[in-house]
């Protein structure tokens, strides 16, 4: 010992002077539970001490020390918060140090958990500016934090921070993919000093040293720990999404803003330096070019996936009707609303619409890996219960005006019932009489989640269909039936084994979208037809297009929806098991609790919507002429028999509940639009006229509640204010349901 240096000897001497004096610093582990517990996040700390974030891992990992300048105001904040939340005592009769008190579920890949209160903004640094203090815990439970903006330091953007603490690098959230530890998508935004920052989930921000968009996808797939794991076995990851600011597009070279020439086409010309830069580096682009939501990929080398997925508010890319105003958050904050939905939905593939069915492949990928043949090689074989990789033709019926199989009728042709499936939401409205009309209220309800329930447990054809000529019906098999339904009555209809009289003028038809009672045979999805015979009518089809291969391909598609959905107005303080007046009064103006969680919800229901929509889409201009196919046709999931099955059992639930609540109450509806119903009633809520008894509701009939298939109050107008709307534009039956929510109604909403 008595050869070592010197210096060696001076620094144990100061060591042990620093223990004896107290000046040393917290273990590691210590310093990330102080943190954690205060709910700071590793990029608030940076900011209070001039710090860079990956300093601030470094000293929480134990791998290095703050410098002289930065160690006294380390201790200090962290002498501070361990007066605030001193260690819990370790368990009487053990041993050892005490341990970090456990942490909620983090439903954001990539963030360590904590719970967030309404005192969050007090514990950012004194200098920080504070946000406005969030709902109440009882009210909006703090799941998912908001982010607190912090004071810009010298080396951080001011754009604002995660509130959440964060794992650090290196050190993944428990549950995480260790090659997506930070989570599945970045805003990538540009410091006032230049300096490129990532903003992940959770509050994570990360340094991007990348000068170019080739060198940015390079730095995103081999250094930044971006993705999501695939939601089924024979599925794949989910590609990194970066979202770029106006600031991060000038930065790399790209345009602000289309011009009105690249809008309509929706993409860059491919002349564009950036797109040349690309193709310099051997990364090539989907045909949908580089647009809004660009992908830019190599082709894919065995199992292993080189794609990265942009994102451009700017240009478009966060449709306003679903998305609100996502667009103009700031990046932290932008990354938390993109990331919740990503963690509960999927990693968004585009719009809404394209996600809701890019959701439906990758919960049933079309192939799978085969087992093994006698040298121990696997094939690609068919996923059983999928779309398979191939499309199918549809039924003529079930094929819409100007598909290739429908090239020979002529011109003008207009097909009718018995020659075309139209299996569409409700748009009725009748007159009130006399009785409904000394009532004060109109009342809406709304189903929650109205055709994701519809799709809930639905029975649709997987393969090719079967023509049958004078077929048996069979209500478990999905398919389309001409048959003549004009004879079922509503005004006897049977309800389990009682037949029931109702007022049958005063209900819409189940079977028209405009409630008329059909006068003829027309096609019918397979819900439709089973509903007349569950009425107690018989049926006789003429003819039919059924598919044996079929199955419960929606409920994995349903149930990830319906969790995401329930868990985001959870966070917002709607309850599945709250009482109907509590419902009531929590869904009152909730979505002011956490804006940006409302854009969550939002964008979960429209991700219902247009996926089912996407299964028939129609062409998007290309040139496209009637009688020629057009892109979406090349799909699997082109599929407008699937579409049709979930609006029609969508429609006959709630045909089933509004005559269960007549027969019971001898009300009516007024006006039914999709999956809104009004109802004229004495007072201006729901429990005015919904049938509870000591709290629970009609068994069978309209239930309050946030679960899809039950319903919330939509909205409540006078009476007189649906005479009057009626009276001006001179429609008796004027559907008063569209309207209902606010009570505005325009010129231009009825063609004037």
């Amino acid at each position: 010992m008595t050869d070592q240096p010197r210096e060696l000897f001076t620094a144990v001497d100061a060591l042990l002077a620093a223990v004896d004096d107290g000046s040393v610093l917290p273990a590691p582990a210590e310093r990330v539970r102080l943190r954690e517990a205060a709910g700071l996040t590793q990029a608030a700390v940076a900011q209070a001490l001039g710090a860079r974030v990956p300093s601030v891992q470094a000293w929480e990992a134990g791998r290095a020390e703050p410098s002289a300048e930065r160690l006294g105001a380390y201790r200090r904040l962290l002498e501070g918060l361990a007066r605030r939340y001193p260690a819990p005592a370790a368990p009487a009769g053990g041993e050892g140090t005490s341990r970090t008190p456990p942490v909620s579920a983090d439903p954001v890949p990539g963030a360590a958990a904590v719970t967030a209160t309404e005192d969050i903004p007090s514990r950012v640094p004194a200098s920080a500016p504070r946000s406005s203090a969030p709902a109440p815990a009882a009210e909006a439970p703090a799941a998912v934090p908001r982010p607190v903006r912090t004071a810009r330091p010298t080396s951080v953007s001011s754009r604002g921070v995660g509130a959440r603490a964060v794992a650090s690098a290196g050190t993944p959230a428990g549950g995480v993919d260790p090659r997506f530890e930070n989570g599945p998508l970045a805003v990538v935004d540009v410091d006032s000093d230049g300096t490129v920052w990532a903003y992940c989930t959770g509050g994570l921000v990360v340094d991007v040293p990348a000068k170019s968009v080739p060198s940015l996808v390079d730095w995103t797939l081999k250094e930044a720990k971006l993705g999501a794991a695939k939601l089924s076995g024979p599925g794949k990851d989910a590609d990194p999404l970066l979202v770029l600011t106006e600031a991060a597009l000038e930065r790399y070279g790209l345009p602000v803003s289309l011009t009105e020439q690249e809008r309509l086409a929706g993409r860059l010309p491919e002349g564009h330096k950036v797109i040349r830069q690309l193709a310099r580096a051997e990364w090539k682009l989907t045909k949908r070019g580089f647009g809004p939501w660009a992908r830019i990929y190599r082709p894919a080398t065995g199992s292993e996936r080189a794609c990265v997925q942009l994102c451009i508010p700017s240009w478009q890319a966060l449709d306003t009707r679903h998305w609100g105003d996502a667009g103009q958050l700031e990046p932290a904050e932008l990354a938390r609303v993109l990331g919740v939905y990503a963690s509960r939905v999927m990693t968004p593939r585009g719009s809404t619409a394209v996600t809701g069915l890019e959701l439906m492949t990758a919960l049933h990928p079309p192939t799978r890996a085969s087992a093994p043949d006698a040298d121990g090689k696997r094939t690609s074989e068919h996923n059983p219960g999928s779309l398979g990789k191939d499309p199918v033709d549809p039924a003529p019926c079930e094929a819409p005006d100007g598909h290739p199989l429908l090239k020979d009728l002529p011109r003008f042709h207009v097909r009718g019932p018995a020659e075309k499936l139209f299996e569409e939401a409700y748009d009725w409205a009748r007159p009130m009489t006399d009785a409904e009309c000394t009532l004060r209220h109109l009342v809406g309800i709304d189903v929650n989640m109205a055709f994701a329930a519809g799709a809930n447990g639905l029975n649709v054809g997987l393969g090719a269909p079967t023509h049958v000529k004078n077929p048996v019906f069979d209500p478990k098999l999905p398919g389309s039936w001409l048959v003549d339904l004009s004879h079922v009555d509503l005004s006897r209809v049977k309800a389990g084994k009682e037949w029931v009289e109702l007022d049958g003028s005063l209900l819409p038809s189940p079977f028209t979208p405009k409630g008329e009672r059909p006068e003829g045979p027309a096609w019918y999805a397979t819900p439709t037809v089973a509903y007349a015979v569950e009425l107690g009518y018989a049926v006789d089809p003429v003819e039919a297009y059924v598919r044996y291969d079929n199955g419960r391909y929606l409920d994995g598609w349903y149930t990830r929806l319906r969790d995401a959905y329930l868990a985001t107005m959870a966070d917002l303080g709607v309850g599945a098991d709250l009482a109907p007046a509590d419902f009531l009064a929590a869904m009152d103006d909730y979505q002011a609790r956490d804006p940006e969680l409302a854009i969550v919800v939002s964008a979960v229901k429209a991700t219902v919507k247009g996926g089912l929509g996407k299964l028939r889409e129609r062409p998007r201009g290309e040139g496209w002429r009637p009688g020629e196919p057009w892109r979406a046709l090349s799909r699997p999931t082109w599929r407008p028999d699937i579409r049709a099955a979930v609006i029609s059992r969508t429609r006959i639930n709630l045909h089933r509940k509004i005559v269960k609540h007549a027969a019971f109450t001898g009300q009516y509806p007024v006006a039914v639009l999709s999956d809104c119903v009004v109802y004229a009633a004495g007072g201006p809520s729901p429990l005015d006229f919904l049938p509870y008894r000591e709290g629970r509701p009609l068994p069978g009939g309209f239930k309050l509640g946030i679960n899809p298939g039950l319903v919330k109050h939509e909205g409540t107008q006078s009476v007189l204010w649906g005479e009057e709307v009626r009276e001006r534009f001179d429609a008796p039956e004027l559907n008063l349901a569209r309207y209902i929510k606010d009570g505005t109604v325009t010129d231009a909403d009825n063609g004037e």
